[in-house]
């Protein structure tokens, strides 16, 4: 006969049951509770962070924007600031130069002067003289070397302004070039998101580089170089119309100075054409009246000789007389007659020989007289001529020396045929 397996175990009462159902009732009830409260919170965390990480994203987005705003306006900053350095360099630039020609067309009139001095040392004797031409050349001559001082200090000046513009320049280009790609790098910053292929995560990314700046000095950096900047070309502005002052000056003392000894040049060279046409006159005079003279010396020496014969007709009668006889041996009329007429004639022989005498004496004085004014005429011929020269060199300060043709003859060094002549009349 079969037999009931009976399953070995505890059993259980069915209070014991029931009790157990509602304990996982329970435990099922609280477990959902605790996931539903998860649940919520995770939903709200989920919410409030991806809020926060849409603003921060939101709000960095808006601080790269204006940075790459205020790192633009920097930069247009620095590029008008480099225009205008560029524009104050080329302006110094084009004023050094200038003040260099200045100085270059200075040794033009320097040389000049000089050769206006050298060839009036050729000047001789008594036209060897400290004229007012001279005395306005070594006026001219320092002028010039003024001049050349200064200019040569605005020239040395300007360069050393162009180093400091050129240094302020590179200065303002490094931070121009500095701000460049920091705005290349911000823009690309700006522009990546979650769906850009090259983002990824990085070592110790919070980091602070060395070198680092703060806001403050970064801003105080760039208007530092910009300050700088507007300062050199402050200071290269007041060279430049100094520069400039300084040109005109030079050229107007210069231009002063010329017009002063080309004044004493021509008054001097009027002076010497007075002079001598005076002694062109004065030699006419003295040649007219050594004629005269020579012309009455022979009428002196004629009238000796005529003289003579009559003392010797006297002499001769008287002579004669004594030969009478006796009693007709007297002392007569005549005999007193041809002795006073033999008195007369000697004293007249001795006033005609000394006049004679004082003739000879003055046309030997006409003669000493005549070299000398023939003597200073070729002086006078021979300074006309350097002086004339060195007015012809002078022309090459107010002539283009393309168009400059001397007007002296280089080989004869005269100005005119008249003056030829003159200087053939006195040789």
């Amino acid at each position: 006969m079969a037999t009931l397996s009976v399953k070995p175990g505890q059993r259980y009462s069915v209070p014991d049951w029931h009790t157990n159902s509602h304990l996982i009732s329970a435990d099922a009830e609280r477990q959902r509770s605790a996931s539903h409260q998860v649940r919520q919170e995770a939903r709200a965390l989920r919410n409030e962070t991806n809020s926060q990480t849409k603003w921060d994203e939101h709000d960095n987005q808006t601080r790269l924007a204006d940075r790459i705003s205020s790192v633009n306006r920097w930069k247009e900053k620095l590029d008008k600031c480099l225009a205008d350095i560029d524009a104050e360099i080329d302006a110094l630039a084009k004023v050094k130069e200038a003040a260099e020609r200045a100085l270059q067309a200075k040794n033009l009139s320097l040389d000049v002067s000089i050769e206006c001095l050298t060839l009036r040392e050729s000047r001789r004797a008594i036209d060897v003289v400290r004229d007012p031409v001279e005395e306005e050349l070594h006026k001219e001559v320092k002028t010039i070397n003024k001049a050349k001082r200064e200019l040569q200090e605005k020239v040395t000046e300007a360069f050393q302004q162009l180093c400091h513009l050129q240094e302020a320049r590179q200065r303002l280009r490094c931070d121009h070039r500095h701000k460049m790609e920091a705005l290349e790098i911000d823009r690309v910053c700006l522009s990546l998101n979650v769906n850009s292929p090259n983002i990824s995560f990085k070592v110790n990314p919070t980091r602070i580089p060395g070198g680092t700046t703060t806001l403050d000095e970064w801003e105080q950096h760039s208007r530092d170089n910009k300050e700088h900047a507007e300062a050199e070309m402050k200071a290269s502005i007041q060279l430049r119309e100094a520069a400039v002052l300084t040109i005109a000056q030079t050229n107007n003392e210069l231009e002063a100075q010329r017009v002063a000894t080309e004044f004493a040049f021509r008054k001097r060279i009027r002076d010497m054409e007075r002079a001598y046409d005076e002694l062109k006159w004065q030699e006419q005079n003295t040649l007219e009246e050594i004629a005269e003279l020579e012309e009455d010396i022979r009428r002196l020496e004629e009238d000796l000789r005529r003289k003579a014969q009559d003392l010797k007709v006297a002499h001769t009668r008287l002579e004669t007389r004594t030969y009478r006889p006796e009693e007709e041996l007297c002392r007569d009329q005549a005999q007193y007659g041809l002795t006073d007429e033999v008195h007369q004639l000697e004293a007249t022989i001795r006033a005609l020989k000394k006049k004679l005498a004082e003739s000879q004496d003055a046309l030997d004085a006409l003669y000493r007289q005549l070299y000398r004014i023939q003597t200073d005429l070729g002086y006078k011929a021979n300074s006309l001529v350097l002086d004339n020269k060195c007015m012809d060199s002078r022309r090459k300060l107010v002539v283009p020396a393309e168009k400059f043709v001397p007007e002296v003859d280089t080989f004869n060094r005269t100005t005119n045929r008249e003056l030829k002549d003159k200087q053939l009349e006195v040789a």
